[in-house]
């Protein structure tokens, strides 16, 4: 094969899988045929978990982090690796079905800055290793112990980054030991986070570097078939409080109207407890035009069942991920019965 053919096989390939990653985003209402699928029972092993599921169509590494210039400006920052597969199993070189996608993002009151990378499995230019443990796509990377001390780094052509994180608490499972349900049909996926990041490090920005300190979550997250046909989207929450309690919620919105919601409460020593359909709502009060859309950016989220009652408003109404793969992701502040800070992403909402 020469190089142009070789080029153009990779733009194919690359934008290929991204339509249909975009489509349902991801694709992840599609039937998997082929593909694993989470199992109920199956209890999440480390260190291999925290590296990649080839065999399996969808996963992601997913950094978010709320943090404070010296100043006291507040700054939001995001770090993820997507995971995209046209058929299971991996191989090689060119012949390995695995695509690669890289966001990262740094947010405040009156800017927004978003970069993306595509990579392609098989050459070395993006993967995961789980030990040691190493997420990287081009000079993009996390590194580290997720239950010590990891570091992190992203650059854009209008910012960077590079952080150092320290874990003050456990890896913490969503749904059943890590088996979350995302619909009334059963479709699921095997989640874990680790919510307990200290963070500090430095916003490199066109106006200088800003040392900042703060805290992180990482996401981990992987399925073949995570949503039902109809539904479109999700609204997720993840929110910490300054009573170091911690609270992840997500809501899912169904085409055929009606929403399915799940939730876990996590304490300050990292026990958690997991919340069925209904417990969790999430109702937006206000929306921000947004790239040709209207997006809730001011929502009232309440969980009856720990006395919680708050409104999560945007710290930027306008943290519009306009990449290839298009959604809203941004820093949230919250108040009311508790008080604390967050992030917020929403996917699906279509141009008016």
């Amino acid at each position: 094969m020469n190089d142009s053919i070789r080029s153009l096989a990779v733009i194919v390939w690359l934008f290929g899988c991204g339509a249909a990653f975009a489509q349902g985003f991801a694709g992840l209402g599609t039937e998997a045929e082929g593909f694993a699928l989470p199992q109920p029972g199956r209890a999440l092993s480390f260190p291999q978990d925290h590296g990649a599921h080839p065999d399996f169509r969808i996963e992601w590494w997913y950094v978010t982090a709320n943090l404070t210039g010296p100043d006291g400006t507040p700054y939001g920052l995001q770090w993820t690796l997507f995971r995209s597969a046209l058929k299971p199993g991996e191989a090689g070189g060119w012949e390995s079905p695995q695509v690669w996608f890289g966001h990262a993002a740094v947010t405040s009151a009156t800017m927004h800055r978003a970069a993306e990378r595509f990579g392609r499995g098989g050459t070395g230019q993006a993967g995961v290793t789980a030990a040691p443990f190493q997420a990287w796509i081009d000079d993009w990377h996390m590194t580290g112990d997720l239950l010590g001390t990891a570091r992190l780094a992203a650059t854009g052509t209008d910012f960077a980054y590079e952080m150092t994180m320290r874990a003050a608490g456990p890896l913490v499972f969503h749904g059943q030991n890590g088996f979350s349900v995302k619909s009334a049909a059963g479709q699921a996926s095997h989640y874990y986070s680790q919510p307990f990041f200290e963070v500090e490090g430095r916003l490199v920005l066109p106006e200088g570097e800003i040392p900042v300190r703060g805290s992180a979550w990482l996401d981990r997250e992987w399925s073949s078939q995570p949503l039902a046909e109809t539904q479109s989207g999700w609204d997720w929450f993840s929110l910490s409080f300054a009573s170091g309690e911690k609270l992840m919620g997500f809501r899912l919105r169904d085409a055929t109207g009606g929403d399915f919601t799940s939730a876990t409460w996590i304490e300050p020593d990292g026990t958690a407890t997991a919340y069925a359909d209904g417990a969790f709502a999430a109702v937006p009060l206000a929306e921000s035009p947004v790239a040709g859309r209207r997006v809730p950016t001011r929502w009232r989220v309440t969980l009856a069942e720990r006395g919680l009652d708050v409104t999560v408003a945007a710290l930027n109404d306008q943290s519009w991920m306009g990449l290839t793969v298009p959604y809203w992701e941004g820093p949230v502040t919250v108040s009311g019965s508790h008080d604390g800070r967050g992030y917020l992403e929403m996917t699906g909402y279509g141009e008016e």
